[in-house]
């Protein structure tokens, strides 16, 4: 608790401008927490029909939706809405008043993803969606937005939606939801703080979208196309034609890693798995281990060095990472095939893995039957685009060492403030 009350004290000018001071960790029934301590007023029990009413969204046959707008027409606000990525935009033709929203309200799902909470947002809304309606006079827009996504009331939500196939909250089991709350005359700070945790979150979060859009862009541009002998983008001082060569050629020893017998995951030994490879940096995590009696055993074979590059061959293909020296001792199974080089720089390698041109080459060449597959003798036969010197190798290594370590910088804010809103939501409600 006292790490997290030193976070938040990062946010002391949001805090004073909201008229709070200080923050206290309490340990009774009928407050939070963790709250801001020029509050004194005990949280109230309450039910979810004692101040806010439900109403339901509208289902609309594909045939009736439109990707054009017009005057008549709502933006379509379905769970496509809630997929980050989406760049669908879909209207539908002169909605009932009761099914549409502004920016003022607050929407939940309410079937199939249940409990996801959106706001911020104007149109109609469909059928798996509540609107949640509340009394503005009593009732902060963000408390109420950030209260329903507080840990003991979606736990709440999550319990009575049910866990068959499709999970389903209807109306009286959101109504009947019992929990505490603060009767705000004056907004508490809490509402500010959650939002400008949300705001760093967005931040970062399209930040990390720029820089793995920078990436995907000079993977493409900084080694040559096929047929080509020099990159679209070349770095200063540098000259003369890529040359192409058999990935054996260049390799001290190609071959793959070995299953251990025992399955517990269980040792002092780092065990790779293609989900403990980092897909945009390529750096590891440790997700398995193995036994060190393994490891110098009948698993020797497959001991990893550092510098070694990684290629899952089964399953999801193309997957590249590489062996810090922080990793080791390490080993690896049987979806990965193990690149040590004699004299070629690692990260050049690993990145040049990572290329158009070589997805290319997994979709042309590879099995397709229960798991997509690739051979040993195929990774050998890949062509691989070299520079004519290992300077320039090292130079366009470091490039892009630099890029991921501003890629894993922001994946690792992210993740912290994820957690960090995770705790407050559980420890600044009841």
């Amino acid at each position: 608790m006292r790490i997290i009350l030193k976070i938040i004290g990062s946010f002391r000018p949001i805090v004073n401008n909201c008229k709070g001071v200080d923050m206290e960790v309490k340990n009774k029934r009928d407050v939070p927490k963790v709250r801001f301590n020029i509050y004194r007023k005990r949280w109230k029990k309450k039910k979810f029909k004692d101040f806010t009413k439900l109403s339901q969204g509208l289902q609309i046959a594909i045939s009736d939706r439109f990707t054009e707008d017009a005057e008549t027409r709502h933006f379509y606000i379905t769970n496509e809405f809630l997929n980050p990525n989406s760049r669908k935009n879909i209207n539908i033709e002169s909605p009932s008043e009761n099914v549409i929203c502004t920016v003022d309200d607050i929407l939940m799902t309410r079937t199939g993803n249940t409990g996801k909470v959106i706001t911020n947002v104007s149109g109609a809304f469909h059928n798996n969606f509540f609107k949640v309606t509340y009394e503005k006079n009593d009732t902060a827009k963000l408390f109420l937005y950030y209260l329903l996504l507080s840990y003991d009331v979606q736990k709440e939500i999550l319990i009575r939606a049910g866990n068959s196939t499709i999970p389903d909250l209807n109306h009286g089991d959101f109504y009947s939801i019992k929990l505490s709350f603060l009767q705000l005359k004056n907004n508490p700070p809490l509402a500010p703080l959650f939002r400008l945790l949300d705001d760093l979150l967005a931040s970062y979060k399209d930040n990390l979208a720029n820089y793995q859009s920078l990436k995907a862009t000079m993977l493409s541009k900084m080694f040559p196309k096929a047929g080509q002998t020099v990159p679209e983008i070349r770095l200063d001082g540098f000259e003369g034609e890529w040359k192409l060569y058999e990935l054996k050629s260049r390799a001290e020893t190609i071959t793959k890693g070995t299953t251990p017998k025992d399955k517990s995951w269980q040792g002092e030994v780092n065990y790779i798995k293609t989900e403990s490879i980092n897909r945009d940096t390529g750096s590891l995590v440790r997700t398995a281990s193995t036994s060190l009696d393994e490891h110098l055993g009948y698993l020797k074979r497959s001991i990893l060095k550092e510098d070694d590059v990684l290629f899952s061959i089964v399953g999801t293909l193309g997957v590249v990472g590489i062996v810090d020296k922080k990793d080791l001792p390490a080993n690896t199974n049987q979806q990965i095939a193990i690149i040590r080089l004699k004299r070629d720089d690692a990260i050049f390698m690993l990145n040049f893995l990572k290329s158009p041109r070589i997805k290319s080459f997994i979709k042309s060449d590879s099995t397709i039957g229960a798991q997509p597959s690739l051979s040993l003798w195929q990774i050998e036969k890949i062509k691989v685009s070299l520079p004519p010197s290992l300077e320039e190798q090292q130079a366009i290594g470091t490039y892009f060492s630099n890029l991921d370590n501003l890629i894993a910088s922001h994946q690792e804010k992210i993740s912290q403030l994820e957690t960090l809103k995770k705790k407050l939501l559980q420890d600044m409600f009841i």
